[in-house]
């Protein structure tokens, strides 16, 4: 096995303080909140996405993603361990039917990394959490049965830790049944480990056209040329509409100049920009929050200053389970005796007519 291999990567991720040590300098904090914050969630970093952090810079947005801080251990009054409730919406395990016409299929307890911010540090690194095969039976049975369902989105933990043959049968039941009309697959590992895109995979994805896939990046340093070559190479030979969401970041991409420069590098590559998250209030998130009047702010400085292809929906997927609501500038101003009354995205004023 080698570098290029994504087992080899998976067999071979840093899991332990003593082998991150190996690695990179840390810093104080860094390491006193290492084992505390281990605790309650585990670490795990595969060489590949180790190797793209600054290993002197404390202050590098990947490793600002991935190392526990001090602020992980603090809990807020309003933070929860299911912020989206998932679990309140569970009807068989591993499935989330929360909206009317999708639901989430979680098929694996597997990440490459183990993000800091992740909404479900409550389940994932879990064996317990991943349903067996009889329970993906339960799902898909359920799958069946609910006429109204049009999609079905393959999440994680990350759902391309499963083998190609276990990805080839889900997707045939899948798309064998008739009320469906997508599949979407929900992966980071375009972004920890783009070495997984393997050829096998992509004639696997090959068969099951169409199929949409949203990957995570969240910083334009987390682009490499590896990561270019695999992404594309699955676009073309696997067929298959990628699509990216973000999360925004505090110290890490809450910057109209990083995340235009994520999104055009994302477009480069064939991957559209789809959503920018607000950070979910998951327990010990505290630090990675962005206030939503500043992301609001941001935002404005994206939208109609860069390409509309480029710009993602910015959105707040509300705690306790209500969905995903937009975050936006307020361009209408008024309603006037003659129409409506708008500012633009540079301030200025037009009126409209009814």
């Amino acid at each position: 096995m080698t570098w290029s291999d994504w087992k080899w990567q998976l067999q071979n991720r840093i899991t332990t303080l003593a082998d991150l040590e190996k690695e990179i300098t840390l810093t104080e904090e860094e390491r006193d909140s290492f084992a505390r914050a281990y605790e309650q969630f585990q670490f795990a970093v595969t060489p590949y996405y180790l190797q793209q952090l600054d290993k002197n810079n404390p202050h590098c947005p990947i490793r600002k993603q991935i190392l526990p801080r001090a602020g992980e251990l603090v809990r807020k009054p309003n933070e929860t361990e299911d912020p989206l409730a998932e679990e309140t919406y569970m009807p068989v395990k591993g499935v989330t039917h929360r909206y009317p016409d999708r639901a989430i299929w979680y098929i694996s307890h597997v990440c490459a990394v183990y993000c800091r911010f992740c909404t479900r540090k409550r389940k994932v690194s879990d064996p317990e959490e991943t349903p067996n095969r009889m329970e993906w039976e339960k799902a898909l049975d359920y799958f069946r049965k609910q006429t109204k369902l049009r999609e079905v989105i393959l999440s994680g933990g990350d759902p391309l830790t499963l083998s190609d043959s276990s990805l080839d049968t889900l997707l045939s039941e899948l798309k064998q049944i008739p009320h469906l009309n997508q599949i979407r697959i929900h992966t980071r590992h375009p972004v920890t480990m783009p070495m997984r895109l393997t050829e096998s995979l992509n004639s696997v994805f090959s068969k099951h056209f169409p199929l949409y896939m949203v990957t995570h990046f969240n910083h334009p340093n987390e682009i490499s040329e590896e990561t270019k070559f695999y992404v594309m190479r699955m676009i073309k030979e696997g067929h298959v509409s990628v699509f990216n969401q973000s999360v925004l970041l505090s110290g890490i991409n809450d910057d109209a100049e990083i995340l235009s420069d994520l999104n055009y590098k994302l477009i480069s590559i064939g991957i559209k920009p789809y959503y920018l998250h607000q950070c979910d209030e998951v327990f010990g998130s505290s630090d990675f929050v962005v206030p939503m009047e500043k992301g609001i702010e941001i935002y404005r400085k994206l939208r109609g200053y860069h390409s509309g292809i480029t710009i993602p929906n910015y959105v707040k997927d509300l705690t306790g389970g209500g969905g995903k609501v937009l975050l936006s500038p307020e361009y209408l101003q008024k309603k006037t005796e003659n129409g409506y009354l708008f500012q633009n995205y540079l301030g200025d004023e037009y009126e409209v007519g009814h």
